[in-house]
């Protein structure tokens, strides 16, 4: 069953043809209510449709670039649909796609600066539609349509495509932890660890322990030395919020030195566009709406979660998830690792607390704190189930 996505028809009907578009509104017409329910009409030519436009209930349908007869768009208006552009006024797809991946998403990174390649022109439109005297129907529709189709791009990836057969494993962790850092190392290890696991990372998809986790999964093949390499390349440009441009670069330079088959998850936000998205998620799912977004993360890391030192928004993943876990029964309980006995009993104490609320609960056997990659590996190794995936 496919995810009922909160603000869009169960069934989305992406129509790209006129054929497709005239079957269709002949079905809707002999309907007696004559509905163009859940319709996505693309890029078609409708300026001799005014006759049909003008028959249908058209309250749930969204045309995107289409051409209209002088009454056309009108007509459309009039019973309810919404007609949308993109190109030059929308920096993103809103129809079927994949994942991004990082060639797409850095298109041009080598001879432009940040500011010029997608991911950056993405992020200023939403920041140009983010207040009310600029938010209008058209663009919130837009960025709504988009998150939809990236939820169902992820879906078919989990179920049916690169991570079908390889449990997620969250790694969460601040953007804050820097290249160079002994802790960004260790992190980078971890990621090795869950891939040569058999196990596929998934992170938050922006830098610092998010980059780490996933660059450990790109690199699980390399050895010691090769990784320091790798390192010391990445450590020249350590900020990814001063240094973006150069930050891309030095990361696609090691993606050239060191190839890799590796799959890992992205899951990052325009919400929090300042932060880049590292170059080393293979398969990267960018939303617009992060509160949507950190649902879908934590749900999908069926394998365990493992929570590296952060700030305000790991700790929020860290109960988010907690509160799921302690209402869960059996193999749905999945197993979390807090990385860092010092830091999450001291300087951020989330371990009493998180112990405290397991107390009694199946989740009590499936919580831990940790110092070391090796340890919470063993330790999420030690559950002997992972919990069952089920379509949303």
């Amino acid at each position: 069953m496919s995810h009922i996505w909160p603000f869009l028809p169960a069934r989305a009907v992406n129509i790209t043809s006129l054929i497709e578009f005239d079957r269709l509104a002949a079905e809707a017409l002999a309907n007696p209510h004559a509905r163009g329910y859940g319709w996505r009409v693309h890029r078609l030519d409708l300026r001799e449709r005014d006759s049909i436009l003008r028959s249908l209930d058209l309250s749930e349908a969204i045309f995107i670039d289409c051409q209209y007869s002088p009454a056309g768009r009108e007509l459309v208006q009039a019973t309810g649909g919404l007609c949308m552009s993109s190109g030059t006024q929308l920096p993103f797809q809103t129809s079927e796609r994949d994942l991004y991946t990082a060639a797409e998403i850095y298109a041009g990174i080598d001879d432009k600066p940040y500011e010029q390649v997608p991911d950056a022109l993405i992020y200023a439109y939403s920041q140009q539609h983010s207040t009310p005297e600029v938010t209008d129907n058209d663009s919130a529709m837009a960025t709504t349509l988009h998150d939809y189709q990236i939820s169902q791009a992820l879906v078919s990836e989990v179920y049916d495509g690169a991570f079908k057969d390889s449990p997620l494993i969250g790694v969460m962790g601040g953007h804050a932890m820097t290249r160079g850092s002994e802790h960004y190392a260790q992190t980078v290890e971890l990621g090795q660890l869950i891939t040569r696991a058999g196990c596929a990372v998934a992170t938050g998809g922006g830098p610092g322990a998010m980059e780490a986790a996933n660059l450990g999964a790109w690199l699980a093949d390399y050895d010691p030395q090769d990784v320091d390499a790798a390192l010391q390349m990445l450590a020249t440009a350590p900020d990814a919020i001063h240094q973006r441009t150069q930050w891309a670069r030095t990361a696609l330079a090691v993606r050239d030195r060191f190839p890799s088959t590796h799959q890992s998850l992205g899951v990052p936000t325009w919400f929090y566009g300042h932060e880049p998205p590292n170059l080393f998620a293979t398969k990267i799912a960018k939303f617009f709406t992060n509160s949507i977004r950190e649902a879908i993360l934590l749900e999908q890391a069926n394998g365990g979660l493992i929570v590296l030192p952060g700030a305000a928004g790991t700790v929020q993943e860290i109960f988010q998830d907690a509160c799921e876990n302690y209402y869960a029964t059996g193999a749905r309980v999945v197993p979390m690792v807090l990385l860092g006995r010092e830091y999450w009993t001291e300087t951020m104490p989330a371990w009493p607390l998180l112990k405290a609320l397991a107390a009694g609960r199946v989740m009590e056997e499936k919580i831990a704190l940790v110092d070391t990659a090796e340890e919470a590996m063993e330790f999420i190794g030690s559950m002997s189930t992972l919990r069952r995936r089920t379509r949303w």
